[in-house]
């Protein structure tokens, strides 16, 4: 977003502000262009005979962005049924989708494979009753590499004591697993958490998977996960995808023709590839003078943005009513009853009731984890492309509230 002639625009010359009259508030908006920047950079940052991206889907599930995200040349990371379902109703070919739950069902993996997706399994228990049922259907293996990595420890997933995967110690179990149901292991995966900024995790990572993909003479592919790190603030410090890419491209070339063999690498970015092109936009309901603090009530909560008070994620704020003028100090805060607080001490051009306010990053693990709480309706969703918006989700009704609850006539 940037501003051009006073206006706050997107790729095209989209005024922003104009969304929100005509879509009303709260209002997601998603810029496709930047999200086609971010998976044509990091195709490009690899070297590789044979990269597959597969979008992280619980970013954004949107089935508008998944079908634009497939026509960019992605497949799909799914962590339940239902992300399958919606996958395969965006076109998504069942071979191009890869569903890594966890702490699921027999029963849910089993209408996974019935679906005919790539399963990746990342418990010892599962992996041998999948096995004695299924033998001839191949699966992948999430490895636990016991590396702490991570923005904070709610994203780090890769620990010695986190409940995803199957520890790396643990392999000499999953070979006698398969060895008698006479499984057939085609990849190896690996992820260690979100917001990582060395190119050293993953390179630590990745010789442990080459050392397990020795195990595995049927091995097709090694999936590295994804949590790249993007930048939340003007100055933020990133992820260097070109440098992490020529690192970790050099040593799969490496092994593949060590051992004279022909993998795929797999990738599951999420945030990486929707968080910036994502803008959440909210007007102003009252702006609160107390004895010291600025407080501007906007019309939305933690119902519909949870980040900043679930992760104390950092989201800069813009107020788009106003490109110039003086600047005042805000704590910015929603409606819900509850503390919903989401940045303190903001600096931006002042605000007065009505204007509206930009909330940056709002791309990913946003309207994913939107709520009803205090049966507020959650917002429309509207993705620009080649300077022309489109509406890909409405805003709710009472009739959503409503729909599903059972009232009964006994009182």
């Amino acid at each position: 977003m940037k501003i051009t002639n006073g206006k706050y625009t997107l790729t095209g010359g989209v005024d922003v502000l104009s969304l929100t009259e005509k879509y009303g508030c709260p209002l997601y908006v998603y810029d496709a262009a930047i999200i086609a920047k971010q998976y044509n950079k990091m195709k490009e940052a690899f070297d590789v005979p044979d990269l597959k991206i597969n979008y992280a889907c619980k970013a954004l599930n949107n089935i508008s962005i998944l079908k634009y995200i497939k026509s960019l040349g992605a497949g799909l990371d799914t962590v339940s049924i239902q992300e399958v379902l919606v996958g395969l109703k965006a076109g998504f070919e069942p071979q191009d989708i890869i569903y890594t739950p966890n702490c699921v069902s027999l029963e849910e993996i089993i209408e996974a494979k019935k679906l005919g997706v790539k399963i990746n399994i990342d418990n010892l228990s599962i992996l041998e009753e999948f096995g004695h049922l299924f033998p001839d259907y191949p699966v992948c293996v999430r490895i636990n590499p016991h590396i702490l990595a991570g923005g904070n420890t709610k994203i780090s997933v890769g620990h010695i004591d986190s409940k995803f995967g199957i520890s790396f110690h643990q392999v000499p179990l999953i070979l006698r697993i398969a060895k008698a149901n006479h499984m057939k292991i085609e990849g190896v995966h690996m992820h260690t958490g979100s917001d990582i900024l060395d190119a050293e995790v993953f390179l630590q990572g990745a010789e442990i998977l080459f050392d397990i993909a020795d195990h595995f003479p049927e091995l097709k592919y090694l999936d590295f996960g994804s949590g790249f790190k993007v930048p939340y603030k003007d100055d933020g410090i990133q992820t260097d995808i070109n440098d992490l890419g020529k690192k970790i491209s050099k040593r799969f070339k490496n092994y593949c023709k060590s051992k004279g063999r022909d993998l795929t690498l797999m990738f599951e970015p999420g945030k990486y590839l929707v968080s910036e092109s994502g803008f959440f936009l909210v007007k102003t309901n009252v702006v609160k003078q107390t004895t010291s603090t600025v407080f501007v009530g906007v019309d939305s909560g933690l119902n519909h943005l949870i980040r900043p008070m679930f992760y104390d994620a950092y989201h800069k704020i813009v107020n788009i009513s106003k490109t110039s003028g003086k600047e005042r100090i805000y704590t910015v805060v929603g409606y819900i009853c509850e503390t919903d607080t989401f940045g303190v001490n903001r600096k931006m051009h002042e605000v007065q009731d009505g204007n509206v306010l930009a909330f940056y990053n709002a791309g990913a693990y946003c309207y994913t984890m939107a709520s009803n709480y205090n049966s507020r309706y959650r917002p429309a969703e509207v993705l620009v492309i080649d300077g022309k918006d489109y509406l890909i989700r409405e805003r709710e009704t009472m009739e959503d509230i409503m729909r599903n609850q059972v009232e009964l006539d006994i009182f």
